[in-house]
């Protein structure tokens, strides 16, 4: 990681092939929902059909919200105490992780 990374802990600090998956994993989320909001319109979509379609969402977004997480893990939990911010960084994470 960067040293500014360190030095900026409220920004996001994550290498960019990080970056790469999770936008990627957002942008495969963003296509299932439009396909949903299409089937929500058409009076012949299937309701099971509907429902597989909202899983890949919840998917997609696990799968970047992992990313997401891996990166702060690595670029500031794991750093916490030589910065002596330990407790401030746990307790953001943990308010963050309450939301999951």
């Amino acid at each position: 990681m960067p040293a500014a990374c360190h030095a900026e802990p409220t920004h996001l600090c994550m290498p960019e092939d990080a970056r790469k998956r999770a936008a990627r994993r957002l942008n495969i989320a963003r296509g299932h929902l439009e396909s949903i909001v299409r089937m929500l319109d058409d009076p012949d979509a299937y309701c099971v059909d509907v429902l597989r379609q909202i899983k890949a969402v919840q998917g997609a977004l696990s799968g970047a919200g992992e990313v997401v997480l891996r990166g702060h893990l690595q670029a500031h939990v794991a750093t916490a105490a030589q910065r002596g911010d330990s407790d401030e960084i746990i307790e953001e994470l943990m308010e963050a992780l309450k939301y999951t």
